[in-house]
């Protein structure tokens, strides 16, 4: 039996999932995801994180500039949404009631 020892590790978000940001300065804003990095753990969402990069010139843009783009995020700062409603959410266990009856 292979073991997933020298393997990264597998995460139940992919790439084209709409995910909520739920921690960091774009807390609250939903996307879609553009590319998942299993190695580092992390995701790049559309519209999420994004920054301002410098352009230096070159023969095809001469005059350079600046342009935005979204830089990665850690993983366990999204969770996954189908539209309104969250597809992970916790489960509320009542104290007053017994687990194994």
């Amino acid at each position: 039996m292979a073991t997933r020892k020298n393997l990264p590790p597998k995460f139940k978000i992919k790439k084209g999932d709409m995910v909520k940001v739920i921690t960091g300065d774009d807390k609250g804003k939903v996307g879609e995801v553009l590319k998942v990095i299993p190695k580092e753990a992390k995701v790049i969402v559309k519209g999420v994180n994004v920054v301002k990069k410098a352009i230096k010139p070159t023969e095809q843009n001469p005059k350079g500039g600046f342009e935005y783009i979204e830089k990665p995020i850690h993983i366990s700062n999204v969770k996954k949404v189908e539209g309104e409603k969250d597809v992970w959410s916790r489960k509320k266990i009542s104290s007053n009631k017994r687990r194994f009856s």
